[in-house]
């Protein structure tokens, strides 16, 4: 069992938090071997950190993608590759930065409150096995830390 103390966090700047989440989620993973379970713990992790309004895990289940753990607001269950930010980033296999939700084509609006989002896709072979998907009630909240901190996270799954 890997002890965390989320106070850690509070007095940190953007990059810092990161940091340590990256750390600590690595430590989290490292002994692990189910991925629902370090799913899960990613989830929660970043939530309780970045105070994220949706932090979630989709899998890619016959070219759709099916809800996986999660933390927020009950969220779609089913999303088609070819709808939505999740979908979008699932099929250019490249991570989908929205500062407005509301302005994206083919948006799929599961929560109104939800206002930017970021989608950053697991790939494996060149297919997506699944993507993490954070959302902030807050327009234009993702930059390129968090793309990049994102990123790194989810090659923890390897």
């Amino acid at each position: 069992m890997v002890d965390i103390k989320i106070s850690a966090f509070e007095h940190l700047n953007k990059k810092e938090k990161y940091e340590l989440a990256y750390k600590s989620i690595n430590s989290l993973l490292k002994d692990e071997p189910d991925v629902v379970a370090n799913m899960a713990n990613t989830a929660a992790l970043l939530k309780q950190v970045f105070n994220f309004f949706w932090v979630g895990f989709y899998f890619n289940k016959g070219n759709e993608l099916v809800l996986g753990p999660f933390q927020g607001p009950i969220a779609c269950t089913r999303i088609a590759f070819n709808k939505g930010v999740c979908g979008k980033a699932a099929s250019t296999k490249k991570t989908v930065v929205v500062p407005n939700v509301n302005q994206f084509p083919n948006h799929i609006s599961c929560n109104e409150k939800s206002k930017s989002e970021i989608v950053v896709p697991f790939i494996k072979e060149n297919k997506t096995i699944f993507v993490l998907d954070v959302d902030s009630e807050f327009e234009d909240h993702f930059d390129q830390t968090d793309q990049q901190y994102l990123e790194m996270t989810i090659q923890l799954f390897t």
